[in-house]
């Protein structure tokens, strides 16, 4: 933590709505905003819509919805556009330019339909060194930028100059982004000391990889923060799995919860190499939520993403089920296209075969069947221990697989099911014993 003493920390996190809000940036907003909460500062939100063709009010949404759907927050009467803050950068270029640090260059070998001028920042032609926390000093020959293009004109200014203003104008104190933005740095620096800006503390974290090392795309998580959301993540699990990918506690510990996380977080044990997306550990820390939610908040999450073929049957039975299976909401739909909770409902199709174990037979399995059926006759409290512990003794006496796979497979109709004894105890005793005679009647 920062000593409290010290200026107060100011984040920022300023997306360009040029596109939807990936994990990638949903990472550095993160890191942002848990840095800024740690040291009892804030985090400000900017939006970087200059490039008018490309910037979309749907990518602003999303972004938006995205960050609400994290929990990030931010100060929102402090949120802008930059495409609304054209007099304040007026004001710096005319002032750089009357200071002779900016001016306007007659630009030849121009294109047709190109600009004739450009408004350029005047190069110093002089090695930069600033300290970077993760990095540590990196040093730049600037001479190599040459005088480079700062604005379009006065009224259309262009990426570096605005950023600078806009960190110098709000009192950013720590600036912490990709390490793309490394190669931004010495240019931002040179700006910031012609308009006479403090310089911040760069922290440049590294890139979030696919599992080959490549960059993320589509097929390797690069895709919106809301589409998690519509896939059945839970924003917590989300929150705790981004955080893990580039730092690391120290400790064995896996599973934090916001508060945890704003406690250890250590912006100096960023790792330099990339943080590997993998979309298995995400699956996990899903599933380990999950597996906390409460028994209402669990039921109310599942009504979501029921299909509407289940709307009006009474799930409360399978919900143990549902929660023991799924590793994100998303799955359930793919579990009931595959016909995996049908047979709650409905009684199975299945071939007389199929309901015979290995080397037994027809009439071994009959005899079996109508066992288990006297068996359960008896059982007073129908309960999964009860059913299992009146059944356990007969069944590793004449084997295991002759018993139990035909019980299974005349309750459920499936090779991979839950084990009969659930499944008993969730249709009843009623419709067990209807459906083991089934089972027998097919058999005979």
């Amino acid at each position: 933590m920062i000593d409290s003493q010290a200026k107060k920390i100011i984040t920022r996190f300023p997306p360009s709505p040029t596109g939807n809000l990936h994990v990638g940036s949903a990472r550095t907003a993160l890191f942002n905003y848990i840095f800024a909460k740690q040291n009892n500062g804030e985090m400000l939100f900017r939006l970087e819509d200059t490039d008018k063709a490309r910037s979309k009010p749907e990518f602003e949404k999303d972004i938006l919805n995205g960050l609400e759907w994290l929990g990030i927050e931010y100060d929102k009467l402090k949120m802008f556009r930059q495409s609304e803050r054209g007099d304040i950068y007026k004001k710096y270029l005319e002032k750089m330019i009357s200071e002779g640090t900016a001016y306007v260059s007659k630009e030849e070998n121009i294109k047709e339909g190109g600009r004739t001028e450009v408004i350029r920042f005047k190069n110093p032609n002089k090695k930069v060194v600033f300290n970077d926390l993760i990095r540590g000093d990196i040093e730049f020959n600037t001479t190599e930028l040459g005088d480079f293009v700062i604005a379009k004109s006065v009224d259309e200014p262009l990426y570096h100059l605005t950023v600078v203003v806009d960190d110098f104008e709000t009192g950013i104190t720590h600036i912490i982004r990709g390490e793309d933005g490394i190669s931004n740095t010495p240019r931002q620096i040179l700006i910031q000391e012609a308009i006479g800006a403090p310089r911040p503390v760069y922290v440049h974290m590294p890139f979030s990889l696919a599992p080959d090392r490549s960059k993320l795309s589509k097929r390797f998580g690069a895709v919106a923060v809301t589409q998690y959301k519509e896939m059945g993540y839970l924003p917590e699990a989300m929150v705790n799995y981004l955080m893990l990918l580039g730092w690391n506690p120290g400790t064995d510990q896996e599973i934090f919860s916001i508060d945890e996380l704003i406690e250890q977080f250590d912006i100096n044990k960023i790792q330099k190499g990339g943080a590997i997306f993998d979309i298995v550990k995400l699956n996990w820390i899903n599933k380990e939520y999950i597996k906390k939610m409460s028994d209402n908040d669990f039921k109310k999450k599942v009504g979501e993403f029921l299909p509407d073929k289940l709307k009006d049957k009474n799930i409360d039975k399978i919900l143990p089920i549902i929660k023991e299976r799924i590793e994100k909401f998303g799955d359930i739909k793919n579990m009931v296209e595959e016909g995996e909770f049908d047979y709650y409902f409905d009684n199975p199709e299945y071939e007389e075969g199929t309901l015979i174990w290995k080397n037994s037979d027809k009439e071994t399995t009959i005899k079996h069947l109508k066992k288990i059926i006297d068996i359960l006759d008896n059982v007073s409290k129908f309960n999964s221990n009860d059913i299992k512990e009146s059944l356990w003794n007969y069944a590793s006496e004449q084997g295991r697989g002759d018993v139990l796979w035909p019980m299974r497979y005349a309750l459920s109709g499936k090779e991979k099911s839950p084990d009969p004894f659930t499944l008993a105890e969730i249709l009843g005793k009623e419709k067990t014993i209807e459906r083991l005679k089934i089972a027998i009647e097919k058999l005979s």
